[in-house]
């Protein structure tokens, strides 16, 4: 009964990472993006949305991750 409750939720987290992960702004192409990306992450210029993204995805990422842990040691 909590193995298949475990199951289910782990499913549950793996298709929210990969909704969290697409709904994220992509970074600019090329070198220039390599640049500007690493200034605006230095300096914080992180869009209200993209950090609140960014935010769910870590909470997701770490319950995705437990719920593994678990299914690998039953």
């Amino acid at each position: 009964m909590l193995k298949g409750l475990v199951t289910a939720l782990h499913v549950i987290m793996s298709i929210a990472l990969i909704a969290s992960v697409l709904l994220q702004s992509g970074k600019s192409a090329g070198l220039s993006g390599a640049i500007a990306g690493g200034a605006e992450t230095f300096f914080g210029k992180k869009k209200g949305m993209d950090e609140l993204l960014g935010k769910v995805t870590m909470v997701v990422a770490i319950l995705f991750g437990v719920t593994s842990l678990l299914l690998g040691l039953w």
